[in-house]
């Protein structure tokens, strides 16, 4: 699974959690209101032109058998309403992935491999069907913002790790361990198809207002020409709870 690189190297993106304000004056607290805006933005800005790389996954080796290229459901509707999940809890402080379940669709994954970008200006990728990785430029999972895991459906003639990412439900729960010992457990929302023509980076990377995390993969039919897959299977789901 290849991605295309930017037009120019894009440098390694900084945290983007900034302290609270202490007590002080109505101006002071202004002020650091606007500057923790001003970074948000900026993170923001940086996170979608890295998420550029990253927006259309090619690249995953032919299926190992027929069952893997069967004709699969149409695309969903990249303006579809939500469903109604559970409500949302409290974010979370930052803290690294270091598992992943999905037991609706049989996934138990760690440790998790951390993706930035390599010297070349590319995103960097799992190295083997069945390790998923992190974009570590973006926020942790269960902090607030759109943490991203991304896996191969097949590589190297081997089923990958989301093989059967076409298949996630809404509704169906999503459980990621972190470093700190916590775990944060996200409800999926919507299940979506796209071109990697019309990728919705914006929906995907753009920046929300609560956690929430993105499962992406290839999908679509295999272009033996090219290589890769014509299309993305992308899960989006909203932290619901914490154990």
């Amino acid at each position: 699974m290849t991605t295309p690189r930017p037009r120019t190297p894009r440098p390694a993106v900084p945290g983007c959690s900034e302290p609270r304000p202490q007590a002080a004056g109505i101006g002071a607290v202004r002020t650091a209101r606007a500057e923790a805006a001003r970074k948000r933005a900026a993170w923001r800005a940086r996170v979608l032109a890295a998420a550029l790389l990253f927006a259309a996954p090619t690249g995953c080796s032919a299926p190992a058998a027929p069952a893997t290229t069967a004709t699969q459901a149409a695309p969903a509707a990249a303006t579809a309403a939500p469903a109604v999940v559970s409500p949302q809890t409290a974010p979370l402080a930052a803290s690294e992935p270091v598992g992943l379940e999905v037991p609706v669709i049989g996934v138990r994954s760690g440790p998790l491999m951390r993706l930035g970008i390599d010297r070349a200006g590319a995103l960097e990728v799992p190295p083997d069907a069945r390790t998923v990785g992190w974009f570590g430029l973006g926020p942790t999972p269960g902090a607030v913002g759109p943490a991203v895991l991304a896996a191969h459906v097949d590589y190297a003639g081997v089923p990958g790790a989301f093989t059967n990412l076409k298949a996630m439900t809404e509704g169906g729960e999503i459980r990621v361990a972190r470093a700190d010992g916590t775990t944060a457990v996200f409800t999926a929302y919507r299940v979506a198809q796209y071109a990697k023509a019309a990728f919705p980076t914006r929906d995907v990377y753009g920046d929300t207002d609560s956690p929430e995390l993105r499962l992406i993969t290839c999908g679509g039919a295999f272009d033996a020409g090219s290589g890769n897959y014509q299309d993305n299977v992308v899960v989006y789901a909203r932290l619901t709870g914490t154990t």
